[in-house]
């Protein structure tokens, strides 16, 4: 039960936050000698950072279902779909080869600095005025593909997909709601992979709900602080806090 409460702690924490939840899920446990979260609470923490998505986005979402012909819901459909397209076809396609390939703790370690990296450069980007009712096809596919990128564990998601959207002229706050708005499809198909997995080795331990509610609550918070936040404070404390944590597990897992 503790060790479930602790991963619901890490995942709801890190899913939103650009410093990658895979790479905490992969490093955290190396460092302190215990071992990784199985499939069974993987899926399952999934479950709980969806449902806190859904919940914070949760009048914009009843609009794309009660309205989905008005302009800007139209817009925001397309921008969805072909932005979950990239990540969905190499998802299911190399989803097992990426696992195997990059699931080394140094590894992991060593992504988290690019993620880093990356995210230095994202703050030194000068923020636009655009917004996700100005999304074209060439913005969605442009963020698709950089979230695709982050299926790489230590690869942020959030982190990459809110570089592309300020690459592509868009404000914080635009490119932080686009990228957690198509965070609900990415983390579903991806929640949903893994519990069908889960189901067929003969399912899981009722002690991960409590797991699942500390990732759901974990996550609300970190995505509604996180929002408020992004405007004013930029980037640039993701990226030192990944360029240190990921510089240190390389050397001490």
């Amino acid at each position: 039960m503790v060790t479930a409460i602790l991963w619901g702690f890490v995942q709801g924490l890190t899913e939103f936050l650009p410093v990658s939840s895979s790479a905490h899920l992969i490093l955290v446990p190396a460092l302190l000698g215990m071992d990784e979260p199985d499939l069974a609470t993987t899926a399952v923490l999934h479950i709980g950072t969806l449902l806190a998505l859904v919940w914070y986005y949760r009048r914009e979402l009843v609009g794309l279902v009660t309205a989905p012909r008005s302009p800007h819901n139209r817009r925001l459909w397309m921008l969805l779909v072909v932005g979950t397209i990239p990540a969905a076809i190499i998802g299911l396609t190399l989803r097992s080869p990426i696992e195997i390939i990059f699931s080394d703790p140094w590894i992991v370690a060593v992504c988290l600095v690019i993620t880093g990296v990356v995210l230095l450069v994202a703050h030194r980007l000068t923020a636009g005025t655009r917004t996700v009712d100005d999304g074209t096809v060439s913005d969605a596919l442009v963020v698709g593909l950089a979230q695709a990128i982050a299926l790489i564990p230590g690869i942020s998601r959030s982190g990459m997909t809110m570089t592309a959207g300020l690459a592509q002229g868009m404000s914080r706050e635009e490119s932080a709601r686009l990228t957690f708005l198509l965070g609900i499809p990415a983390i579903a198909g991806a929640g949903g992979i893994e519990m069908m997995d889960v189901i067929d080795k003969g399912g899981f331990g009722w002690d991960l709900l409590v797991g699942t509610a500390v990732a759901g609550v974990t996550g609300y918070f970190a995505v509604s602080i996180f929002i408020k936040l992004i405007g004013r404070r930029g980037l640039l404390s993701y990226a030192i806090y990944c360029l240190i944590f990921g510089a240190a597990a390389y050397f001490l897992v």
